[in-house]
């Protein structure tokens, strides 16, 4: 996570002492900060210079938004609390969980967040868990490899290549590069190729860290590039405008949607088709500070918009598993299992590994 070493100290291998509490006076964040961290970090968060804190470890600078707002104040927690090495960072952080209570720390944390000034930036306490199927509203730098398996009309395997970008404070463009893998119906030969490439762009209309909320609009633009004789493509251009929200419920617990249309250019080819997904799940830590399991269960509703057409609803119980020490590298895996119009529809098996890249290396971190 926090894609720098955070040094609060520079006697790092000594336990670190801060001044003793007074008896009922709270210390504020700022507070903490001047006497256990600015050592370090400097007076204005953006790190001392070398020749004052003795070594070469690059330091963060705590004034810049796009460092200071992606991670959720969970993973900014550890670290002070346990120090750098926690999150596969410089052992040069030290742990301050003997020398400070746990609230000072969240105090602390607070203060470091805040020297970003730009109130733009959603914290990275919204950004939660991403589900297999329901898009989610937080604007990220990732990549991910995807694997959708079916044997619905013929078996079919799809592999997808997904590349997010964020664009300043509150947007994302995203690319999507199919491989499809299609048997024909009547269980012959396989065929292969490219499938239908989409470009998407998203942008957060809404964020309240106090109520754990967000909420964003974007639309995604579906390329004809499959072959529509193999299965692998629709055969024509689909715009598919959509609304996600995030709702974080208490401390680990979140509720996303996924609301939008697809408008096929030729509706000779592909039929309007009106959606909601809706995802719930908690995030539990493995030893408190370890590796993240994230159970969710999404809910899939999809109905096109032709006289008669029935309601399709499907369930996709899953379970995404941190697997680095930096969180930046997941996998998540579940299954598609149709509970309403089920005709001529089977179960569908979903599984992605994601690197959040801009956390680092994806061989770093470990």
């Amino acid at each position: 996570m926090l894609g720098a070493t955070i040094c609060l100290k520079a006697a790092v291998l000594e336990p670190p002492q801060t001044p003793p509490r007074s008896p009922g006076i709270q210390r504020s964040g700022e507070q903490i900060y001047r006497t256990a961290c600015v050592a370090c970090h400097g007076p204005d968060g953006k790190g001392n210079p070398r020749s004052q804190v003795g070594f070469d470890t690059p330091l963060p600078d705590f004034t810049d938004c796009s460092f200071a707002t992606p991670e959720a104040e969970a993973d900014w927690f550890a670290i002070v609390h346990n120090g750098g090495p926690v999150r596969a960072f410089d052992r040069r952080m030290p742990a301050f969980g003997d020398a400070l209570a746990d609230d000072e720390i969240r105090r602390v944390v607070g203060y470091i967040r805040g020297l970003c000034g730009d109130r733009r930036w959603p914290p990275g306490d919204l950004n939660l868990p991403r589900a297999l199927v329901t898009e989610k509203a937080y604007p990220e730098n990732e990549a991910l490899f995807v694997a959708n398996a079916s044997r619905s009309g013929g078996a079919s395997v799809t592999t997808s290549v997904i590349y997010e970008r964020r664009l300043g404070a509150r947007s994302q463009w995203e690319l999507v590069l199919p491989v499809a893998l299609q048997q024909q119906s009547d269980g012959g030969s396989w065929t292969q190729g490219l499938g239908d490439v989409a470009a998407a762009f998203k942008h957060v209309l809404y964020h309240d860290a106090a109520r754990g909320s967000i909420v964003s609009l974007g639309s995604e633009l579906v390329f004809p590039t499959g072959r529509q004789s193999t299965g692998a493509g629709s055969g024509t251009f689909v715009v598919e405008p959509f609304a996600a929200v995030g709702q974080a419920v208490g401390g680990s617990s979140f509720v996303q949607a996924h609301a939008g249309i697809e408008l096929p250019a030729d509706t000779g080819k592909a039929s309007r088709e009106a959606f909601l997904r809706l995802a719930g799940g908690r995030t539990f830590f493995e030893g408190g500070f370890n590796r993240e399991w994230s159970p969710m269960l999404e809910l899939i509703a999809a109905r096109p918009l032709t006289s008669g057409a029935a309601m399709e609803w499907d369930v996709v119980p899953q379970l995404q598993v941190s697997l680095s020490r930096r969180h930046h590298v997941l996998v998540n895996a579940g299954v598609q299992i149709p509970i309403a119009n089920r005709e001529g529809r089977g179960r569908t098996f979903h599984a992605y590994l994601l690197w959040d890249w801009f956390d680092g290396g994806f061989f770093t971190g470990w």
